[in-house]
């Protein structure tokens, strides 16, 4: 990987102005905040929580696949509420058009001009449900916007609001009701989580939270959009030496060599931008190695094509993390 690919925070992506950077620590401590305050809504996913964090943060993209019902639109509503974001979600069924999404031009009779209807896109956090539900064309309609943060509509370019993050859930049963995510689509998602079932004893708490009113009804602000911006910017000066840098390298060149699809060059961006935010989190102005290997799995995994049907994507990225030594 190049210095240059290194350093995300100079490749253009949500100009900021005359935001300054928060201190590192403001930046941990802003991070804290929300945490707490999403998990009065959550519960007992802590671990997925810190992921989505460091995706928006690191002005990446998430997919939460798993069965229905165990929180993940909730999870996306408890972050943008928390951080005062501008939150739209997207219902993807089979009838869905790709312009129910980008917005669409409408003939204004008294004017006798196009006008421009923003699609559900133009929000701060997006929440795709059920991703998976749509045709491709449909799916397809997200990618300009989430490599890009702009949509164009009848040759016309229109920016996205900064920050700009897609969540979208896909649901993994009843395949045979489901459009598989095109390999370019996927690609553009910096992480890949599941959130699973609860124990027992989180399920009981949770009953308990929800047996009145709702706590999401009573959730309030904890952070603002340009509080997130400012972090945002302090995870892009976040150093990453040159041994960290090849380690990444030999981890996705691993997977390359190792699999029938391996993890693209974005793939190791979204890794590096990954681990400058777990190093924010931690408290640190540098990348250390065990950033690199706990954001692995949940940046490589989903970009990995095994050979044979007996390993998944993760196996291979486990098998990195133990092969490829640490310089």
């Amino acid at each position: 990987m190049s210095d240059a690919e290194a350093e995300p925070d100079r490749d253009g992506e949500g100009d900021l102005g005359d935001l300054a950077p928060l201190p590192v620590s403001e930046a941990a401590d802003l991070v804290d905040r929300v945490a707490d305050n999403v998990s009065t809504v959550i519960v007992g996913n802590d671990a997925a929580v810190e992921h989505i964090l460091v995706a928006v943060l690191a002005r990446g993209h998430l997919l939460l696949e798993d069965v229905p019902g165990v929180g993940k639109t909730m999870l996306a509503r408890s972050l943008a509420t928390s951080v005062d974001c501008e939150f739209k979600r997207v219902q993807f069924t089979p009838d869905l058009l790709p312009s129910d999404v980008t917005g669409i031009n409408v003939y204004n009779q008294k004017s006798g001009e196009f006008e421009f209807r923003p699609g559900p896109v133009f929000a701060n956090i997006v929440l795709g449900d059920e991703i998976n539900r749509a045709p491709p064309k449909t799916q397809s309609a997200l990618l300009e916007a989430m490599e890009e943060r702009q949509v164009t509509v009848d040759g016309v370019t229109r920016e996205l609001p900064d920050p700009f993050t897609v969540i979208a859930t896909q649901n993994d049963v009843e395949p045979g009701r489901t459009y598989e995510l095109p390999l370019a689509e996927i690609d553009r998602f910096m992480k890949k989580l599941r959130l699973g079932y609860p124990s027992k004893a989180d399920e009981s708490e949770i009953l308990d939270r929800t047996a009145g009113d709702h706590p999401i009804e009573s959730l309030d602000a904890v952070a603002t959009t340009e509080d997130l911006r400012r972090a945002r910017a302090t995870v892009g000066q976040v150093a990453v030496s040159e041994p960290v840098r090849d380690y990444v390298t030999e981890l996705a060149t691993y997977t390359r060599d190792n699999a029938q699809l391996g993890v693209s060059p974005r793939g190791s961006i979204a890794l590096v931008r990954a681990s400058q935010a777990r190093a924010v989190l931690d408290g640190r102005d540098y990348v250390v190695p065990d950033d690199v290997q706990t954001e692995a799995p949940s940046v490589f995994a989903h970009r990995v094509r095994p050979r044979t049907g007996s390993e998944s994507g993760l196996d291979v990225v486990e098998d990195a993390l133990s092969t490829v030594a640490v310089e």
